[in-house]
């Protein structure tokens, strides 16, 4: 484990949860006395599972601690103090050199325990966000099952997702089932899709795709997460606009030093360039999903959808992980400034280098005044 003093962002998520931040803290807390959340646990260290659950893009100085080459890592911060986030905590990454005793040492396991976390951990570390759709499928179709309360999805989101896939699916039915009635064929093909197992449902779909069980099961994941982000595509974007406007706008009060001015000014420019950047990306990725979907629906030829699902595992990577940086964002600053409280320029620096830091490096990004977080082996 190694020493973490990253104490302002500690304390400025103290309450929230984004698609780059699981805060198993916050559930914890909120969930002291719920008997679900006390028999099916996420982990079963109790240490553990009251971390901070983190996507982190690795930087170039902490490359040493992987065997082999990654952009982004998964982070388990625990608080030294559960009730003072400025006291810091202990953090380690997924599979970094020592993970293993590291984990042991921090969650105080037994080997049967710690063997079913780790496989939980390796499951978080494999999806590229903590999107709550996203984390419970994945969960699901592991056969981990754990309390509600780890997935804050409102039933009315639930609906608008399932409604969302219905459209989208309604074209495919006749040609997968041969049915003259789609209706009640798509209701079946959409529980389907969006139930936690591949199984004989989705068989005639498969036999048309000529697809094995292996490559189908995780094109199929991938499909699904194509579907949940073109959703939440569509949800969320016109949210973005609205706070990439309020970050070029908003202003911190009190003193702020010259350097901390020529931080925040380079800082806003990078983050709404790279969002700006993100989003196209993000909108190409989509459209090579509706046209081979598109083409599968149109000319009933499957052939070029079966190529999109056998490459979709990959894609969906990258694509999760660009939206998860975007939407981390929007969540985060929805969340600081729902009820309007000033900032001051050393708080506002530590959101900006949080934002930043969760895109790649196309441009030199801008030298913050917040000195890197001190990491002490241990």
């Amino acid at each position: 484990m190694a020493v973490d003093r990253i104490v302002r962002l500690l304390s400025a998520l103290n309450g929230a949860a984004t698609s780059r931040v699981l805060n198993l803290r916050q559930i914890a807390r909120a969930n002291a006395h719920d008997k679900e959340h006390g028999e099916k646990p996420l982990f079963l260290s109790a240490p553990i599972n009251s971390s901070f659950i983190i996507k982190h893009r690795v930087r170039s100085d902490e490359t040493y601690l992987f065997t082999s080459s990654r952009s982004v890592a998964t982070k388990i911060v625990i608080p030294f103090d559960p009730l003072d986030l400025r006291a810091g905590g202990r953090s380690i990454f997924i599979d970094q050199r020592g993970f293993v005793e590291g984990v042991r040492m921090a969650g105080h396991y037994s080997e049967e325990k710690l063997e079913r976390d780790l496989f939980v951990m390796r499951l978080l570390n494999a999806i590229p966000s903590l999107d709550p759709f996203l984390l419970r499928e994945h969960l699901r179709n592991n056969g981990i099952q754990v309390a509600s309360c780890y997935f804050a999805i409102s039933p009315g989101d639930q609906e608008r997702m399932h409604e969302f896939v219905s459209q989208e699916l309604s074209h495919l039915v006749r040609m997968a089932n041969g049915e003259s009635d789609s209706s009640a064929s798509t209701g079946r093909m959409v529980t389907a899709m969006l139930s936690a197992q591949v199984d004989e449902k989705l068989e005639p779909l498969r036999l048309t795709l000529g697809l094995s069980g292996n490559d189908f099961r995780e094109g199929a994941f991938s499909w699904r997460g194509f579907l949940y982000y073109k959703w939440a595509m569509e949800r969320f974007w016109p949210d973005v606009m609205g706070v990439l406007r309020e970050i070029n706008t908003v202003r911190p009060t009190g003193p702020v030093t010259a350097e901390q001015s020529a931080y925040l000014t380079a800082a806003r420019r990078d983050i709404i360039e790279m969002v700006r950047d993100y989003g196209q990306h993000i909108a190409k990725v989509l459209s090579v999903y509706d046209s081979s979907f598109g083409s599968l629906v149109a000319s009933q030829s499957p052939k070029t959808f079966r190529d999109f699902l056998l490459s979709a595992p990959a894609m969906f990577l990258e694509l999760g992980e660009r939206m998860g940086a975007i939407s981390h964002i929007v969540s985060f600053w929805r969340y600081r400034f729902a009820d309007n409280r000033p900032i001051d320029a050393e708080e506002l620096s530590t959101i900006f280098q949080d934002f930043t830091s969760g895109f790649a490096e196309r441009m030199k990004p801008a030298e913050s005044p917040i000195p890197r977080p001190m990491v002490i082996e241990g």
